[in-house]
This record gives C-alpha cells, structure tokens and sequence, in this order.
C-alpha cells in the first residue's frame, strides 16, 4: 500500500512539474487544489458513527429490517435528536431505536383498543398506569425518547450489553429477547442520521 501511495504522489508531483514546464507558474500553482479534493472526501466519512461503537458486541440471533416511511424516519430523527439532547452517545441511540422498532416499528402509537397491551403508547409503548407520563407525554417523541433514555442511565453497565439485555431491563417486556433483532438495523439508522 505504501508503494502505491508513494507512486500515486510521485506521479502527481511529475504531472506538476510538467505542467508548470509547459503552461508556466500558473498550471504548477493549480496542482495543490487537486491534492484537497481527496482530504475532504475522507473528512465526510469520518463523520459517520464506528460501526464497531454502534454494535460493540455483535448482533444476536437473525435480524429483522422493515422499510420506513418518511414518519416513520422522523420519529428516528427525534430519538437521535433526544439522545444527544440528554448527553449520550451513538450506542444509546441504537439501544433506543432498536427498542422502539420492536415495540412500535417507529410508529406514536396511539391507543389501540382491544388489540392494545393494556394502555401502552406512542414509540415506546409506555405505560400512562405504570409511571411513563401522560397519554400526551408519551405520544411525543422527544419525551417519550428522554424517559426512555432515563431508565437506560439507571442500569449499571448498560454500555457493556447487548442491546436486548438494555432494552429489556428498562421496558420489562414479555418478550425480552425481541429486541435483539432490530440492532443492526437501528444501528445502520443511527449511522444513517446522526450527523444530519
């Protein structure tokens, strides 16, 4: 790799150097701007969120993915909006977004009638009965996220487990080992949007 780079400035270095030859000082003092398109390019890509932070210890079992609608990339945009809003990292916005795919597929739900699990709603299916906040607390994404992200703080270590473990010792699920098949895909959001 070396070899490569160092003949790719070799050639670069003679293609100034001719090009002052023939055309004068101008054409020589062009070549710097060629050599600052590159860093740029690189510069974006390191904006993006480490892969490795997102998902530090792997998914777990088989992973689910659904397509999102534009409410529904909203509602990931107001959770990495609240997490960073709380002060926390990519990682509990993955814990987050993962959560609220298994419990909502990133939908406010309101109230679902007989088909609702008790009076769960909003991103999070939280609780008006349990504590979570209002019926209009809960279905507002931004609170909804911060409540969330309040529980999260309180687990000892949650940085360290796997995201079904996180999720499932602040939601108390039924079912505590859903979660674990939205984390890549709500890693690949977290990675998606963060910086947007």
């Amino acid at each position: 790799m070396n070899t490569i780079f160092r003949k790719s400035v070799l050639g670069v270095a003679g293609l100034a150097f001719a090009g002052g030859m023939v055309a004068g000082p101008v054409a020589a003092h062009a070549a710097p701007a060629v050599e600052t398109a590159p860093a740029a390019a690189v510069a974006v890509q390191a904006d993006k969120p480490d892969m490795g932070k997102l998902i530090p210890h792997g998914v777990q079992g088989a992973q689910s993915r659904i397509d999102l609608s534009d409410e529904q990339v909203a509602n990931v945009k107001a959770i990495i909006a609240a997490t960073k809003k709380a002060g926390m990292d990519e990682r509990a916005a993955v814990v987050a977004i993962g959560t609220a795919l298994q419990e909502s597929k990133l939908e406010n739900l309101g109230h679902l009638g007989e088909r609702n699990d008790h009076d769960s709603q909003g991103l999070f299916q939280q609780r008006p009965s349990s504590g979570w906040g209002t019926v209009e607390q809960i279905t507002d994404p931004e609170y909804s996220t911060m409540a969330f992200l309040k529980g999260l703080k309180q687990v000892d270590g949650w940085q360290d487990m796997p995201l079904t473990v996180a999720a499932q010792t602040v939601q108390v699920s039924a079912y505590p080992d859903h979660y674990a098949q939205w984390e890549q895909q709500a890693a690949d959001l977290v990675a998606e949007h963060w910086t947007s």
